[in-house]
């Protein structure tokens, strides 16, 4: 019953899911519509719950043992303990019972969540451009032709992005300009090569898919099945 019961389940909602789009009844359109806007907003709150339980569990295991970088342990928990009770007390906006304004500073959730969140994640990605940066000098070895190809278009597309490609290739006819270039190689070879791989992902998937709504595949019900 263990294995039975879930499995039944994921096949019979698994084959209910994608009903819609080839049922055009408007009762397999409403049923759908209940499955997203209900039944998965109830599983997120399931999967959300799990999740930090998992992960104060593990933040929570790392102190005790002194494991890698454990003092930043200590601020993941009393960020999340501090937003959550803003969230919970404050409200989104501020408008909770729980004061969230100090004259005129704010640090109710929304306020966090642009002020805070979002500056730290553009700082993220602005310090992993460096990073790519690095690897790409390491890994952009004309080792053989399609290394130098990948090495080539590479150089042309950066070229087409800064004000220097236009200063040096702007004596060159219309369509031979460097953004031009970097133009039809990102709209022409990239997006063909962008649809085959999303092709075989979606093949990938469509045969994964079917093994598991089978039963063939078992492996997510755990014990490597």
């Amino acid at each position: 019953m263990r294995v039975k019961l879930p499995l039944g389940l994921m096949i019979f909602f698994g084959i209910l899911g994608f009903t819609d789009s080839f049922v055009p009844h408007p009762w397999a359109q409403n049923f759908h519509g209940v499955l997203r806007n209900k039944v998965l907003i109830v599983i997120s709150v399931f999967a959300l719950a799990l999740g930090i339980g998992n992960l104060i569990s593990h933040h929570v295991t790392r102190i005790k043992r002194k494991g890698p970088n454990w003092i930043h342990s200590y601020t993941t928990l009393i960020s999340l303990g501090i937003a959550t009770l803003i969230g919970i007390m404050g409200g989104v906006t501020g408008n909770g019972w729980l004061p969230t304004r100090v004259g005129g500073f704010k640090y109710d959730i929304q306020t966090i969540y642009f002020k805070v969140l979002v500056p730290l994640q553009s700082t993220m990605f602005a310090l992993l451009a460096f990073f790519m940066a690095s690897a790409a000098y390491r890994s952009f070895r004309a080792r053989n032709l399609l290394a130098g190809l990948l090495l080539g278009s590479a150089f042309v597309v950066m070229l087409g992005q800064v004000p220097i490609g236009e200063l040096l290739t702007g004596f060159l006819p219309p369509g031979f300009h460097a953004a031009d270039i970097s133009t039809w190689i990102m709209q022409v070879p990239n997006t063909a090569s962008k649809r085959a791989i999303e092709l075989g992902l979606t093949l990938g998937v469509l045969g994964t898919m079917l093994k598991i709504l089978t039963g063939i595949e078992r492996s997510w019900l755990g014990g490597g099945r």
